[in-house]
This record gives structure tokens, sequence and C-alpha cells, in this order.
């Protein structure tokens, strides 16, 4: 029975986790394309007509999305710029330790940073902040950076529980060692199939020039 809720409870937290990438994907593949779309729009208006007065404040908006929706996404993904030289040449049970240490004070730093983060999203809130061209409440384009600061922390928490769960070394809840290492491996691996490809052509080119040739050589005194 308690195999069942723990299968249960993992599986639960698996889809949530599932939905919240899904979540940060959108967020991130949109939020690029739509100011990709606007900066190219607004250049176009500005030049034959009058520029899209909101550019700027909807720019604004899709950098903040793009920017804290990509902190928790970076740290889901191992994605985050880290100085892994001493990491990579110290021994197994140093690098765990300082996995659990890197964890816990990335993870505390991001739940300060989401407190501040929401206080002052709340003191924009309150003090009805608007923006200057649409007149939108300004607090609506802070939410998502307390936001992506709390997601970031779970992530480091879901990290900490991954290496307690596992016995290898995972710098992120979704990545395991160098993700460099396994690009390279995997780039090391394409080459070496269409290597051995052109190797069998070859060879059947070859095969092929041969039979030609038996022939005539057969013809001569």
């Amino acid at each position: 029975m308690e195999a069942n809720q723990k299968t249960g409870s993992s599986t639960l937290i698996q889809k949530l986790g599932k939905s919240v990438e899904y979540f940060e994907v959108i967020v991130l593949s949109v939020s690029v394309f739509a100011m990709a779309a606007l900066v190219i729009a607004n250049v176009f208006a500005r030049t034959f007509f009058s520029s899209i007065y909101f550019a700027e404040e909807v720019t604004e908006l899709f950098t903040i999305l793009i920017t804290f929706a990509g902190v928790s996404y970076a740290v889901r993904k191992a994605r985050h710029i880290r100085m892994g030289a001493f990491f990579d040449a110290a021994p197994f049970k140093l690098q765990k330790f300082m996995v659990f240490v890197i964890c816990i004070i990335s993870g505390l730093v991001m739940f300060m940073m989401a407190y501040y983060s929401y206080g002052y999203m709340a003191q924009a809130r309150n003090m009805s902040h608007v923006t200057p061209a649409l007149r939108l409440p300004y607090w609506t384009f802070l939410a998502i950076i307390p936001l992506g600061f709390f997601s970031a922390g779970m992530q480091y928490i879901r990290t900490i529980i991954k290496n307690i769960q596992e016995k290898e070394v995972w710098l992120s809840p979704e990545q395991q060692g160098e993700y460099e290492a396994e690009e390279l491996q995997q780039m090391a691996e394409e080459y070496q199939a269409v290597g051995e490809k052109l190797k069998q052509e070859t060879m059947v080119v070859d095969g092929k020039e041969k039979e030609n040739v038996e022939p005539d050589e057969e013809k001569k005194p």
C-alpha cells in the first residue's frame, strides 16, 4: 500500500514537472518569436509610416518573460553558467559534496530573490503603477519574476533529492554529468556512422571498377 502511494506521488510530481517545463517552453518560444516579429514590424512601420507606440513596452514585457522563465529552464537542463574546471577534476565524493553545497546555496538565493521580487511586485500593485503607453497595470509585467525565481529554487531542491536517490552525480534533476560531453559523443557517433557508410560505398564502387577492368585485361595479348 505504501509502495503504491509512493509511486502515485512520484508520478504526480513527474507530471507536474512536465507541465511546468511545457509552460516554460511555450513562454520562451512564443516570447522570442513575438518579440522578433514586433521589432521587425516596428522597423517597417517607422520607415514607411510611424512607429508602433506600444512596441517598447511589449518588448520590455517579452524580455522579462524570456529572462525569468529562462532562469528556471536553465536550472532544469543544467544550462546555466558555471565554472566546471575544478568540479570536473575533483574525485567522485567531492563532486557529490559540491553538488549538495551548490544546490543548497543557489536554492536559498533563488527563494530569497523570489521573496524580494514578490515584495517589489506587490508594492507596484499597491501603488497602482501603469505603463505609459498601454496603461496596463505594471505589476502584471513583474509577475513572472518571483514565479521564475521560485521555480528555479524548486529545481535546485529537485536536484538535491535526485542526488540523494541516485548514486551518480546529477547536475540538475534532468541532466547527469556534462551535457557538452554527451553532445560531443553523439556527434562522434554520427560522424563514425557517416564514415562507415562512405567506406561501404567506396568498397562497392571499387568492386564494380575491378569487375569492369578485369575483362579488358583478359583481352590483351
